[in-house]
């Protein structure tokens, strides 16, 4: 492939109410953009899957306007979606795997489009490969921890992959040794938030941030207390759609604050409102208590802890739980979320022979 920096890689991050997608040089973004959809444009579509055309129409015309050539793209990244569960790296698509991102075992997401518009823009070029990278399914836990108190309802792993492998790999790098060789604990922190186990390359245990599971979140209520979940599910005021809503989407700061912005509440704590800190300081302290419980996953043997996500940016926040967590292992904080630069990141790893792609079957 010659020089990687002159490789051109073009990601596509399709979230619900937004298209994403960057040409990238190497690691270096050359054009990226955020297009935002309103409720009018997709009210036709029944289905998330009936937006491909819609979708990847808009990121073409984009890229016209743009003027930016097409054919010199070698690599398409796409956001991997609700697949089935697989463990972490770059898979290429194939039609097994958009046969389940048509037909998704989980469920409708929007990152279920990410390697569809892949492979199709990919079909239309010279010389491009379609893939996608560490979606939320990835699943390397260890069987103790699927095990969850009851058979019926084990613990499964769905996680913001993507962002925390990246960021893992790219702490690894800063530091000089291999991802494969350090205990990590990676901390999420966005509108749902995930901490994983990072044991020598595998993410052992991880909370299931997307329906109840680890600290609240912006929009997520985490763990509850079950026989009060219970109560409330059979009170006979609420359908099942309303309670799943309260776990997701209206959970969390939504709940108690009424709104889902962490910086709204920041603004508030030092404006001096008493309650918003009470519940600002509760979301630290439940993910400083999710941290050590990964700590003793891999019976404190911890080589670093990373804090990343959008939440990250906030020093009080942040502060919080270095306060309860520091004597673990040393923290380090990677403010942001670069999905886009994570799905180039591990497009490079796969042109430059680092890793090679997996088959999803």
């Amino acid at each position: 492939m010659g020089n990687n920096d002159n490789i051109h890689i073009l990601t596509i991050n399709p979230g619900s109410t937004s298209t994403k997608f960057g040409l990238f040089q190497g690691l270096n973004p050359v054009y990226i953009k955020n297009i935002r959809h309103s409720n009018e444009e997709l009210e036709p579509f029944e289905k998330i899957t009936d937006q491909f055309s819609f979708r990847k129409e808009l990121i073409l015309n984009e890229l016209r306007e743009a003027e930016i050539p097409l054919d010199n793209i070698r690599v398409v990244m796409g956001r991997g979606g609700l697949l089935k569960p697989i463990e972490s790296g770059v898979y290429e698509v194939n039609e097994t795997m958009m046969r389940d991102l048509r037909n998704s075992p989980l469920g409708e997401h929007a990152s279920n489009l990410g390697g569809l518009i892949a492979h199709d823009i990919a079909k239309s070029l010279p010389d491009a490969r379609a893939f996608i990278a560490n979606p939320v399914v990835v699943d390397e836990l260890d069987d103790i921890a699927r095990i969850s108190g009851h058979p019926l309802m084990p613990r499964y792993s769905i996680f913001h992959a993507l962002n925390q492998k990246a960021i893992a790999r790219q702490h690894a790098k800063s530091i000089m040794k291999p991802y494969e060789s350090l205990n990590l604990i990676v901390v999420h922190l966005g509108g749902g938030i995930t901490v994983g186990a990072h044991k020598q390359g595998r993410v052992v245990d991880v909370n299931q941030g997307l329906d109840g599971d680890g600290p609240f979140s912006p929009e997520r209520t985490g763990s509850l207390p079950v026989g009060s979940l219970v109560r409330l599910c059979f009170s006979g005021k609420y359908t099942e759609k309303e309670v799943m809503k309260m776990i997701k989407g209206e959970g969390g700061l939504v709940a108690y604050l009424g709104t889902n912005s962490a910086y709204e509440v920041e603004q508030r704590v030092a404006a001096g409102d008493a309650y918003a800190k009470l519940i600002y300081d509760a979301m630290a302290y439940q993910v400083a208590k999710e941290i050590g419980a990964m700590a003793t996953v891999m019976h404190f043997y911890v080589d670093g802890i990373l804090i990343t996500g959008g939440i990250a940016h906030d020093k009080y926040f942040v502060n919080q739980i270095i306060e309860r967590v520091h004597r673990i292992a040393p923290v380090h904080v990677y403010p942001g979320e670069d999905e886009l630069k994570a799905l180039a990141f591990n497009g490079l790893r796969v042109v430059s022979g680092e890793t090679e792609a997996k088959l999803y079957a």
